[in-house]
C-alpha cells in the first residue's frame, strides 16, 4: 500500500519549497554568495515566529513561512538573509564577555544596515524615522561591526534600548552556543565552516570583477570586522609546534583490552596503555607589550589577561613551556620569563606597566636575536607585537613568525610584508 501523505509532511515540503525558493531569488541578487545561501539544512520546530539559527541549521516554523510568503515575501528574503548575514560576520560565536541583550541588537542593528546598504530590490524596505536616525549615528560615529554598535548602545537609556529592540528584531538568537558550549565539536565545526564560507563571499566577489555595488563597501567592512576572541584564539594556534607530551592517550587505549587482561591472568593486561602523543601546542614564544605613550595601559592589561586565559587552557599549553613578556617603547624596559601556567596567574597579579617613551620595533628583535645567541630560545614558536603600529618597522625579514596585534586601522603600506596581522576590537579586552 502506498504512503499517504500527512498534513505536517505536506507542510514540511511545502515550507521546504518556499525556503529554496526565497533562496534562489537573493541569489539572482547575490550572485557571489552561493555557497553561504546554501549552507544551512532546514529543521522545523513549532512555535517559532521567525527563523533561528545555531550555524548548522536554519530552523523554522510552518505557519509564519506560508504567511509571510503569501502577505510579504521580501520580508522573508530579508529575513534568510539577516540569519546569513549574522553567520557570515561571526556573531554567534564572537560575543565573549558582552552583556547578551545588547550584543544580540547590535547583531541585529549591525545585518540591517547592511542589507539596507545594498538596496537589493527583493529585501527593500521604507527606512521609518528611527532607523534613519540610527544609521546616521553609525556613519557619525564610523560604526559597522556588531562591537562598535555594542558600544554606541552601553551610553543609550533603557527605554531607548526598549524602543531600537522592537524595531531591528528580525530573527530569534535562542539557539546561538552558550559560551560553555564554544569547545564542543559541532560548534567548532559550525564557526569553521562559516570562516570558509566568508572567505568564498570574499573571493568569488573579486573573482567576479564587478565593480562595487551600493553598500557592498558596508558588506566588505563587516566581513573584515569578523575579528574576535574565538578568532585571536585561532590565530594563537599559529604559533603551536608538534611535540611529543607524555601521558595517558585516551584515544588510543582500549580499556576493555586492558582490564580482560587483567581479569583472565591476573597482572597482564593484553594492551598497555601509550605513555605519548604527539599533539599540537604553544611552547615557546614571545609577546611584546608596545608600552609607548599612545598605547593604553588597561587595554594591554586586557590584553595579557585575554591571552593567557586562552594559554592556560591545558590543550593549549605544554606543562613545560618558556614565553618571555617583553615591555618596550623605544627601548626593551623589562623582561618577564613564563616557565608555566603558575607563573602566568604571577605575572597577572603583579603587572604594571613600564615605558611610556616614543615607538621603535627594532630593540625588541635585537634583544630577541640575542637570547637565541645565548641559547635561551631551542625552538622559538614566534613574536606577538601588541601595539597601536605607529612605529619603526624592522627591514629584515626574522626567521621566525611574526605577527603584530592592532587596537585600531593600520598603515598597510608601513608594515613588512613579511609580518602577519590582526586588528583587534577594544573591546574583546574589556572585563
Amino acid at each position: 500500500m502506498s504512503h499517504i501523505q500527512t498534513q505536517t509532511e505536506w507542510e514540511e515540503e511545502m515550507s521546504a519549497k518556499i525556503l529554496n525558493f526565497v533562496r534562489r531569488e537573493l541569489y539572482l541578487e547575490f550572485r557571489y554568495m552561493e555557497m553561504a545561501l546554501s549552507a544551512f539544512s532546514y529543521k522545523k520546530i513549532d512555535g517559532l515566529l521567525t527563523f533561528a539559527t545555531d550555524g548548522r541549521y536554519l530552523y523554522y516554523s510552518t505557519e509564519p513561512v506560508f504567511r509571510l510568503f503569501e502577505k510579504n515575501t521580501p520580508f522573508l528574503d530579508r529575513t534568510y538573509l539577516h540569519v546569513v548575514f549574522h553567520c557570515i560576520f561571526k556573531h554567534l560565536w564572537i560575543r565573549g564577555s558582552r552583556d547578551q541583550r545588547l550584543w544580540d541588537l547590535a547583531c541585529d542593528i549591525a545585518v540591517e544596515y547592511t542589507i539596507d546598504s545594498l538596496h537589493a530590490e527583493c529585501t527593500k524596505r521604507i527606512l521609518s524615522y528611527i532607523r534613519q536616525q540610527t544609521y546616521e549615528l553609525l556613519r557619525e560615529e564610523g560604526a559597522v561591526s556588531a562591537a562598535m554598535v555594542c558600544r554606541l548602545l552601553k551610553k543609550q537609556k533603557a527605554e531607548q534600548i526598549t524602543v531600537l529592540e522592537q524595531e531591528f528584531y528580525t530573527d530569534d538568537h535562542r539557539f546561538w552556543p552558550k559560551e560553555e558550549e564554544m569547545q564542543s565539536p559541532l560548534v567548532t565545526e559550525a564557526k569553521q565552516n562559516w570562516d570558509k564560507t566568508a572567505r568564498s563571499v570574499t573571493l568569488e566577489k573579486n573573482r567576479r570583477g564587478d565593480d562595487p555595488k551600493e553598500g557592498e563597501e558596508v558588506l566588505n567592512a563587516q566581513i573584515r570586522a569578523g575579528k574576535s576572541r574565538r578568532s585571536y584564539r585561532d590565530f594563537l594556534q599559529k604559533f603551536a609546534i608538534l611535540q611529543e607530551e607524555v601521558h595517558l592517550d585516551l584515544d588510543e587505549f582500549d580499556l576493555g583490552f586492558y582490564t580482560y587482561g587483567l581479569k583472565l591472568y591476573g597482572n597482564l593486561p593484553l594492551i598497555e596503555p601509550l605513555e605519548s602523543r604527539e599533539v599540537h601546542k604553544i611552547k615557546e614564544f614571545v609577546i611584546v607589550i608596545d608600552t609607548s605613550d599612545s598605547t593604553s595601559g588597561a587595554l594591554v592589561t586586557g590584553f595579557l589577561e585575554e591571552t593567557f586565559s586562552i594559554l592556560k587552557q591545558k590543550h593549549n599549553f605544554f606543562e613545560k613551556c618558556h614565553i618571555r613578556i617583553l615591555q618596550c617603547d623605544d627601548k626593551v624596559q623589562m623582561d618577564t620569563k613564563i616557565e608555566s601556567r603558575k607563573d602566568l596567574t604571577h605575572l597577572l597579579q603583579e603587572f604594571s606597566f613600564v615605558g611610556g617613551g616614543g615607538t621603535d620595533f627594532r630593540p625588541a628583535f635585537s634583544y630577541i636575536e640575542e637570547l637565541r645567541r645565548h641559547g635561551e630560545f631551542k625552538n622559538l614558536g614566534g613574536l606577538l607585537y601588541f601595539t597601536d603600529g605607529k612605529g619603526i618597522y624592522p627591514e629584515k625579514k626574522p626567521d621566525f613568525k611574526t605577527a603584530f596585534l592592532f587596537l585600531e586601522d593600520y598603515d598597510e603600506t608601513a608594515i613588512p610584508p613579511w609580518a602577519m596581522r590582526l586588528r583587534l576590537e577594544p573591546e574583546e579586552f574589556e572585563s
